[in-house]
């Protein structure tokens, strides 16, 4: 949908100069001639045209992307649910809602679940006396004692009904991140703020790869850095001037590109710390030379805007942005 838009912007650039054109040559050609060229204005008319259909089609998309995105803040794991967390120290660390625990969930569950114990790089949940709650889940299946994931993309989810349990590894120790469905920023939520949809800010940039990929360092909310894979940057114009932004890949085997970049706005309307937009790969790969679309109408606030319990990455200098980006996600109002 993005590429329609660069196309859509070409089509309405041509149309005021064929038709002048088209006046011009009208007095000077014989009637054969200016058969064939009447035929121009319904040629201009199919590609205007055109034009509106691809513009309509983009902003259905974009309009379906945004829903999308609303429905997934508002989850019952969204991010709106996030209620906190909490380091984990090695060895045990109970958790359950009574004052006695280590780790004091403020929910609605067991006053006791089990013990989180750390010991290395590994973390198993255990059971206190009694053993662990007949309700609770592990991935969707009743919890049994013994060691969880905790890295990779997919660490175990501990669930008790609406409540849900994830221990994280972050640097060199573990948190343990709380959702609960029932959480009052979820009641709370009336929707997300948006600049208006406009085609000009869906813009074409080129790629240059790096050679050899390099890795970036990147800042966090909490004060750690986290080293992810640089590919390459995107080189695109904005009114006239030049700019780079530098991607980063989330994961091995991502599909994506992930920006995490600042500009103008976030002074005034648009999120403080930082907006992220993931785009597809280039057209010709990673590792050589080409064009992507960077479709500045869907950039999107950072978890932080809803939660002050994530961790949310911030974007390197050479990420932040002097010039104002009016599209995309604003910032976010409960």
């Amino acid at each position: 949908m993005a590429r329609r838009s660069m196309e859509i912007r070409g089509h309405r650039a041509l149309l005021p100069a064929l038709g002048l054109a088209i006046s011009l040559l009208g007095m000077s050609l014989t009637a054969p001639q200016r058969a064939a060229a009447q035929s121009a204005p319904a040629q201009a008319a199919l590609a205007q045209t055109s034009v509106t259909s691809a513009e309509s089609e983009w902003r259905q998309d974009l309009d379906r992307w945004r829903t999308r995105r609303a429905q997934e803040i508002h989850a019952p794991d969204g991010w709106l649910t996030l209620v906190a967390l909490d380091w984990l120290k090695p060895g045990a660390n109970s958790i359950g809602a009574a004052a006695d625990n280590q780790i004091q969930l403020h929910a609605d569950v067991p006053d006791h679940i089990g013990m989180l114990i750390v010991s290395g790089k590994t973390v198993q949940l255990l059971p206190i006396a009694g053993g662990l709650p007949d309700d609770l889940t592990i991935d969707g299946k009743p919890a049994h004692e013994g060691p969880l994931a905790v890295q990779g993309a997919k660490p175990s989810i501990i669930g008790w009904h609406g409540v849900s349990m994830i221990v994280l590894a972050r640097g060199d120790r573990f948190a343990l991140r709380i959702k609960d469905a029932n959480a009052p920023a979820r009641k709370a939520f009336h929707g997300l703020n948006w600049y208006a949809a406009d085609p000009n800010l869906s813009v074409t940039a080129q790629w240059i790869p790096f050679t050899p990929p390099q890795i970036e360092k990147i800042p966090t909310v909490i004060g750690t850095t986290l080293d992810m894979p640089a590919p390459g940057v995107a080189e695109f114009q904005l009114g006239g001037a030049t700019y780079r932004l530098e991607p980063v890949l989330e994961s091995p085997g991502e599909k994506t590109l992930f920006f995490i970049l600042r500009d103008a706005t976030s002074k005034s309307t648009t999120y403080q710390a930082a907006r992220f937009l993931h785009t597809p790969f280039p057209d010709h790969g990673l590792d050589k030379p080409g064009t992507l679309i960077l479709d500045f109408n869907r950039l999107e606030n950072p978890p932080c805007a809803y939660t002050s319990y994530a961790t949310c990455p911030l974007p390197p200098d050479k990420n932040r942005l002097p010039v104002a980006i009016e599209a995309g996600e604003k910032r976010y109002t409960p």
